[in-house]
């Protein structure tokens, strides 16, 4: 029982270690603008809609314990970006507090249906979470977000 409670509490420990360094260490939401001097960020000239598309990585990778019985047996670990209209990064930014809350519901919910065990990487079970991931995420932001990609996956058994 106490190697549970330990093991419960290092998983807290590093996942809350890195929401914090995510946090202080995030690039300030314009730093492409910032980055290309020569591009003009109004600029939509465009015919081609996904140009005007930004991309928000998520500040740090979601770990999610799968819990067999009362003993976690595994920790999957996955990074998020958003696909939002462009000049709405800032936007999303913002909103990533609610954003990684809505997230875990989602991933905590996939986990307790078996979602991550087996095949996890299964492209009709990864279609599933990334569907349930972007509806969330375009409740929460209908006018921003376009899609929640799942830029990496992984899992760790012990």
């Amino acid at each position: 029982m106490k190697n549970l409670i330990m093991l419960i509490l290092v998983v807290l420990l590093v996942a809350g270690s890195g929401v914090a360094a995510g946090y202080f260490l995030r690039p300030p939401p314009d730093a492409t603008a910032m980055a290309d001097p020569d591009v003009d960020p109004g600029d939509e000239t465009s015919d081609d809609p996904s140009e005007t598309d930004e991309y928000a990585k998520m500040s740090n990778p979601f770990i999610i314990p799968l819990i067999e019985g009362a003993r976690i047996e595994s920790i999957v670990v996955i990074s998020l970006a958003i696909e939002a209209k462009a000049g709405s990064i800032a936007t999303v930014y913002d909103m990533e507090p609610k954003l990684r809350d809505a997230f875990l519901s989602v991933m905590f919910d996939h986990a307790n249906t078996g979602g991550f065990r087996g095949a996890f990487t299964d492209g009709q079970n990864l279609e599933r979470l990334r569907r349930q991931l972007r509806d969330v995420a375009v409740k929460l932001m209908p006018d921003t977000v376009k899609n929640v990609l799942i830029t990496d996956i992984g899992r760790r058994d012990s």
